[in-house]
């Protein structure tokens, strides 16, 4: 039987996008008692039409650590709109593969990634107004509610517990395209155009996630073990035999993370509005699959780090 979590009147963070707003609770409200509990927030410096009903996955105690969490995501959302890199990657028939400009990375200074949600207005200096909201480009791509959780709780692990996502992945990311596009292929007409457009997602993903990585997808602390694991590979011994480029190497935590950047890079490209409609109805079809397969992609346990390690990753 769900529970309540959070009480009427009770000041609390919430998410509204990729962002951390203060909140008051108005309203608790259940339909059932097998369904979830709903909160009515008031967003704080918001106009009461942007009242909201949301669970408590969106919810966050008002805690001094929650706050920081609120306040590092602020930082890497504004740095990530100041400083845009460019793919190298090759197009490919049309403008598909032209993802564009990435974010800062967490050179990003242990910033809390993103989570596919989407931007916020306030009276802040510091935050969007209303006018400034309605007019900036929307480009969703709907990242499942368990795939933004997993990359919150990855963040924590990387950032906060100081562990790292195991390499190489049993899965890594070109495998997953790969099963995805197995799957999914037997469902369109060889030679249609939806079979070519499958195609150059597939291309696309696998190009732009071997730039990105090493520019905008690593913490800080995860710098070390990227150094060590190129090294690996490049000697290609026991199970390192055979994989060539980050795409064998990393997992679905790393796909995500580039993922939930998509919407920022496709706004940065000069990708057309029926392209940029034919992607994202790609990658939500993508991320529902996924979503439906987190138990066989994502790893269960991080990998603790010796006092060694974190010595080392304190100069990179």
């Amino acid at each position: 039987m769900p529970k309540q979590l959070f009480e009427k009147d009770e000041k609390v963070l919430c998410f509204h996008g990729e962002l951390l707003y203060e909140a008051k609770i108005l309203e608790v409200a259940q339909d059932s008692t097998s369904d979830p509990f709903q909160y009515r927030v008031h967003y704080k410096g918001w106009k009461g039409s942007w009242d909201d009903w949301v669970e408590d996955d969106r919810l966050r105690k008002m805690t001094d650590e929650n706050r920081e969490t609120a306040q590092a995501l602020k930082r890497q959302y504004h740095e990530s709109t100041q400083k845009p890199i460019k793919t190298t990657a090759t197009k490919k028939r049309g403008q598909l593969s032209d993802f564009g400009s990435a974010r800062g990375s967490e050179e990003r200074n242990g910033s809390a990634p993103t989570t596919g949600r989407g931007q916020k207005r306030g009276r802040n200096a510091d935050i969007e107004d209303e006018e400034t909201f309605h007019n900036r480009p929307m480009i969703k791509i709907p990242v499942p509610e368990f795939i933004k959780s997993l990359l919150v709780d990855d963040w924590e692990e990387v950032t906060k517990n100081l562990s790292l996502v195991p390499l190489p992945a049993p899965k890594p990311v070109n495998m997953i395209i790969d099963e995805y596009f197995e799957e999914e292929k037997e469902k369109r007409f060889a030679g249609s155009a939806d079979m070519d457009l499958l195609e150059e997602v597939r291309s696309g993903l696998k190009e732009y996630f071997d730039v990105a990585l090493g520019r905008t997808l690593l913490y800080r602390f995860e710098r070390q073990q990227y150094m060590e694991a190129r090294k690996a590979w490049t000697e290609g011994k026991g199970e390192w035999k055979g994989r060539t480029c980050v795409g064998d190497v990393y997992g679905a935590e790393h796909l995500c993370r580039m993922i939930v950047q998509l919407p920022e890079m496709i706004a940065q490209t000069n990708m057309d509005g029926q392209s940029v409609n034919r992607l994202r109805e790609e990658m939500t079809k993508f991320l529902q699959w996924l979503n439906r397969n987190t138990r066989t992609y994502f790893t269960a346990d991080y990998e603790p780090t010796s006092q060694d390690y974190k010595e080392l990753s304190r100069g990179n």
